[in-house]
């Protein structure tokens, strides 16, 4: 029998914490750890670049892999025992960690010392190796000192180290992620971000036992930057974190029935065979993987449709449909904070209703979650809400002229140079867009998944960014007002 809806409400209330925390502050464990099967290619030692927007995953899997025993995790649930045998090192990540890669400041003085950025990669993989002299060095300066200063020493260092791993039987992966936090300055951050991609080409096509993997988002990786020789097969050799609305749900539920409340257990035996593994529980395949499952399952929840009936559209697709981004995918943690947040306003509003969560408190939901990726792109990259702001008001679709006419009125271009002066330093986090042209930044706004556009041209924005942005649609989920999507 499943739960009653009250039962269902305090189980979600327990299992989504009302405000997910960002990267910085959240630690994997086994028991929320969540293997989508499209994430497994990811994993792969010999897949160099995984592409990702915030929130999908890419921090995960740079501190999951680096874990003995989620690694043993992921390698049992994808029948991967390749995994079992890696060695994972970091290269660069968010949290400071000045043995085993320079932080963003010292980055900045090496780059001001003429160091190259391949140089610099180089010197933290020496260094990550264990390799001598570079390891007992003192300062990041004097190892790329000595690394520029010693090539055929660096090449038998680096042979050395492929030679140890094979005997080893293991394969060494240098990790890389939070490259969004390299430099202040953009073209820095790219020409840091090239430096990594030229070393993990390199480790991939002259050894056999050291291998790199950089974790990116889409926009920091372009055929601009792939402009030296055999970049290609970088290209050829990425994948991309997605989640579809099957993996979206199914990580619902194996937070559902890895809760700590009491009535996870009645919610584990009415959901089918959950195994107990590794420190936590592993939900059946039918309602992680099967469409028709897990919507009877949503409908036990929330109710088969977003309304009375069929007309105001189906619970388990809506959700999905309204957070995704101009790419078309979905962030987990805004899929989560939208159910937390409509679970709460169930519970104040709609104590009563027959099922544990209210359509309009999940419409409730969808305008949190969009609040939320609104600050964390504000966050991750200042200038997208500078270059949203004057369009504030408007109703989408729009056409793309309308849209330069109103940049040029607020004076765009101007007001993200004065922007970029503006930033901390120590928000450490890229100050511009790549592109000065509005052409150019209506399309880095597309590769960001914060516009769209339509087969007509007309210019749109996803629901997940439209509505904490101000702006309009015509029947739409209504947008948040002035006073609480903060200042441009």
């Amino acid at each position: 029998m499943p739960l009653r809806p009250h039962e269902y409400r305090e189980l979600l209330r327990d299992a989504l914490p009302i405000a997910q925390d960002a990267d910085t502050s959240f630690e994997p464990k086994p028991e929320s750890l969540f293997t989508p099967e499209g994430h497994r290619i990811a994993l792969d030692p010999d897949v160099t670049v995984v592409r990702g927007a915030r929130g999908v995953g890419k921090t995960v899997w740079f501190k999951a892999l680096q874990d003995e025993t989620l690694r043993r995790l992921a390698a049992d649930e994808y029948q991967f025992k390749r995994l079992n045998k890696i060695k994972a090192l970091p290269g660069y990540g968010l949290n400071l960690n000045p043995e085993s890669y320079p932080s963003q400041r010292v980055l900045n003085s090496l780059l001001a010392a003429s160091c190259q950025p391949e140089d610099i990669w180089t010197t933290v993989v020496l260094n990550a190796l264990g390799a001598e002299p570079v390891r007992s060095m003192g300062s990041w300066d004097a190892r790329v000192a000595w690394l520029r200063d010693n090539p055929e020493a660096v090449d038998q260092a680096l042979s050395r180290a492929n030679q140890q791993a094979a005997e080893e039987g293991v394969t060494k992966l240098l990790l890389f992620d939070a490259l969004e936090r390299l430099h202040p300055e953009r073209r820095q951050a790219d020409r840091l971000v090239v430096g990594i991609l030229k070393l993990a080409l390199e480790l991939r096509t002259t050894t056999s036992h050291l291998r790199a993997k950089v974790f990116i988002r889409h926009d920091m990786f372009d055929d601009a930057l792939l402009n030296f020789p055999d970049a290609s097969k970088l290209s050829a050799n990425a994948t991309s974190l997605t989640w579809s609305p099957t993996n979206l749900y199914g990580l619902l539920f194996n937070v559902l029935g890895n809760s700590a409340h009491p009535s996870a257990e009645h919610f584990r035996s009415s959901t089918g065979r959950w195994r107990h593994d590794l420190g936590r529980y592993v939900p059946p395949r039918e309602i992680v993987g099967d469409q028709d499952e897990q919507k009877k399952l949503i409908s036990q929840i929330a109710g088969p449709y977003m309304g009375k009936d069929h007309r105001k559209g189906h619970t388990y697709t809506w959700l999905p449909n309204h957070l995704a981004d101009g790419q078309g995918q979905v962030s987990p943690r805004s899929f989560l904070i939208a159910l937390s947040a409509a679970t709460e306003e169930t519970g104040d509003r709609f104590a009563h209703h027959e099922f544990a969560l209210h359509w309009d408190a999940i419409r409730k939901g969808v305008q949190l979650a969009s609040q939320t990726r609104v600050n964390e792109i504000s966050e991750d990259i200042p200038w997208v809400r500078t270059a949203i702001h004057p369009l504030r008001d408007c109703q989408v679709p729009i056409e793309k002229d309308e849209v330069v006419a109103k940049w040029t009125a607020e004076g765009l271009s101007a007001r993200l140079v004065e922007a970029a002066h503006e930033i901390s330093d120590e928000k450490q986090l890229p100050t511009g867009p790549r592109h000065e042209d509005y052409a150019g930044l209506i399309q880095e706004l597309m590769d960001l998944g914060v516009m769209t556009q339509r087969a007509n041209g007309k210019l749109d924005l996803p629901d997940v960014y439209r509505i904490a942005f101000g702006i309009g649609r015509k029947g739409g989920v209504p947008r948040l007002r002035p006073q609480r999507s903060g200042s441009p």
